[in-house]
C-alpha cells in the first residue's frame, strides 16, 4: 500500500490521524454547531472520539479512501478539522467528499484552502485511478457548506429527496459535483494573461 499523502498548502498541513488526536476531535464533535449538519450524534464522551478517529486513519489502510486531519503549519500540530473521500467508485470514476473544522476556525478560508489540496491530489497524477467526477451532499438550509462548494467550482445537482437518514429523521440533501474538466479549467489563462 502507498505511503498516506500528506498535502502542504502556504497555512495548513493535511496528514494522518494519530490515536493522539482524539482530544482535539472530540472538541469538534462535541458542539451542536458541528453536528447539526452530519449524520453523527454529538459527542458526550472521548471513547466516541477515541472510535471516530480510528476509523479515519483506517480508511485509507482499508483502501476505502482517505481523511485528512487539517492543522495549522508552525503550529501545535493540533487537529482543527478535517476533510476526505470515500465511496469510490473506480468503475464510473468518481468519489463522494466530506468536512468539517472547529467554529472557531470557520469563515477564514481555511476550508476552501484545504479542499483545493484534497482536489489537486485527487485529480493529479498520483491518484489511485484517472478520477472524473466529486460529489458533494449536504442539507438544504447549510448555506455555508453551499457557498464552500460554489466557490470551488462545483454545480448544483438539486435536491435529492429523503437521501439521508440520520436521527431517526430523512432528510433532503442537495447534490453538487465537480468534473475534472471544470477543475482543470481553473488553470488554463484567461484571455488577458491571467490565471482564469
Amino acid at each position: 500500500m502507498a505511503e498516506f499523502p500528506v498535502l502542504i498548502t502556504p497555512r495548513l498541513a493535511l496528514r494522518a490521524f494519530r490515536p493522539t488526536d482524539a482530544a482535539a476531535v472530540y472538541a469538534i464533535f462535541s458542539r451542536e454547531a458541528v453536528t447539526r449538519y452530519v449524520n453523527r450524534e454529538t459527542m458526550r464522551s472521548m471513547q466516541e472520539a477515541d472510535e471516530l478517529v480510528a476509523v479515519r486513519a483506517s480508511v485509507w489502510q482499508r483502501n476505502l479512501g482517505a481523511r485528512w486531519a487539517i492543522t495549522l503549519r508552525g503550529g501545535d500540530d493540533t487537529v482543527i478539522g478535517s476533510c476526505g473521500y470515500y465511496n469510490v467508485d473506480r468503475a464510473n470514476c468518481c468519489v463522494e467528499i466530506g468536512y468539517d473544522l472547529h467554529p472557531a476556525r470557520w469563515r477564514q478560508g481555511i476550508m476552501t484552502e484545504a479542499l483545493t489540496a484534497m482536489l489537486d491530489y485527487c485529480y493529479g497524477a498520483t491518484f489511485a485511478f484517472r478520477l472524473n467526477r466529486v460529489l458533494a451532499l449536504t442539507e438544504l438550509d447549510n448555506v455555508a457548506s453551499m457557498a464552500l462548494l460554489c466557490k470551488l467550482g462545483f454545480q448544483d445537482e438539486g435536491v435529492r429527496r429523503e437521501c439521508g437518514y440520520w436521527r431517526n429523521v430523512f432528510h433532503d440533501l442537495r447534490g453538487f459535483s465537480l468534473l475534472r474538466r471544470e477543475w482543470e479549467a481553473r488553470l488554463v489563462p484567461a484571455g488577458n494573461g491571467e490565471r482564469a
